[in-house]
């Protein structure tokens, strides 16, 4: 038996094309409002700040004055020396607080919990007024000299900021060595490699990768930091806006002036912070992220092509 199958339409009708989908966007309301609101409060603190008597004039007559400048170079030079205590100081705390010796690793748990546990102002102040207490430094044969001259304010600053950042710079190091792989540390040792060059040849490359972002953040909360040494007489960015504002009659537009320095200071060490870690991510990432510049091109370039894709 056939059955008869009826059809639909001619036998040359093509077949009904896919009708479009008719999509309606979500609204995002919430976005609105945040926006207004946002918006909302820029033009209030705008109009608090215009009812000031501020002498806006001023900053930029004092942006680039000699003893603006002058303390600029004096921030940077304790930022760089105190990170270099730190860092120095934090990879031996680390060292020795994996230490299997128990005095050693005792030692570096006492030195973290001491100076993490107190705050650096503190630290400055007693290191500044040793000098009540002491009035000699006496190191027998090696040095002798009054406290007052052996104590510096630049000294006060880099014992007090150096430190203290070797505490956490520490336990960032240690971290970053506990991260690698304790294998490859047999591994090394089975080869005969002694425990100091797997630290140097196989360990430390590879724990950079986990204590270079925190290391970078560090750098620049320490460039901020230095800021507090102003109360321990060293001349640097902050105690000399501090100066210009006590004998200009403008001490308000001082501290604008020194905010300012501090964000372009902190803006160049976080682009240098981004290249330094994009070079550590070679051997871990697949692709390395795009530059300031290569995102600024791609923009660019992809203006004039359609959203398609297609040239």
């Amino acid at each position: 038996m056939s059955a008869d199958i009826t059809k639909a339409g001619p036998e040359d009708a093509p077949p009904a094309g896919p009708q479009a989908i008719k999509a309606i966007p979500v609204r995002h309301y919430g976005r609105y409002i945040a926006a207004v609101v946002a918006l909302a409060l820029l033009v209030v603190i705008i109009y608090a700040f215009s009812q000031g008597k501020i002498n806006w004039g001023a900053v930029p007559d004092y942006f680039f004055d000699s003893r603006i400048l002058r303390g600029m170079e004096k921030t940077m030079l304790l930022t760089v020396l105190s990170m270099l205590i730190g860092v120095v100081g934090g990879v031996v705390l680390a060292v020795m607080r994996l230490s299997k010796n128990p005095v050693t690793s005792s030692i570096a748990w006492f030195y973290i919990w001491f100076f993490r546990g107190t705050p650096v102002l503190v630290q400055l102040f007693v290191w500044f007024n040793l000098g009540l207490v002491f009035e000699y430094v006496n190191l027998g044969p090696i040095y002798k000299d009054y406290w007052s001259s052996f104590m510096t304010p630049l000294l006060t600053a880099l014992l007090g900021l150096g430190l203290n950042e070797a505490a956490y710079m520490a336990e960032i190091c240690r971290a970053g060595l506990l991260s690698v792989d304790e294998g490859q540390t047999e591994a090394s040792q089975a080869l005969g490699m002694s425990h100091a060059k797997t630290l140097r040849r196989i360990v430390i490359p590879q724990a950079m990768r986990v204590i270079v972002p925190p290391t970078g953040n560090e750098v620049i909360n320490m460039l901020k930091t230095t800021s507090l040494v102003a109360a321990v007489q060293y001349p640097e960015l902050l105690r000399a806006a501090q100066d210009i504002g006590q004998t200009s009659g403008a001490p308000v537009e001082m501290l604008f002036v020194s905010a300012a320095w501090y964000l372009i200071l902190t803006s160049v060490l976080s682009i240098g912070q981004f290249y330094v870690e994009r070079y550590y991510a070679r051997g871990s990432s697949r692709e390395l992220p795009n530059t300031p510049f290569q995102k600024v091109r791609a923009n660019l370039l992809s203006l004039g092509r359609p959203k398609g894709g297609m040239a």
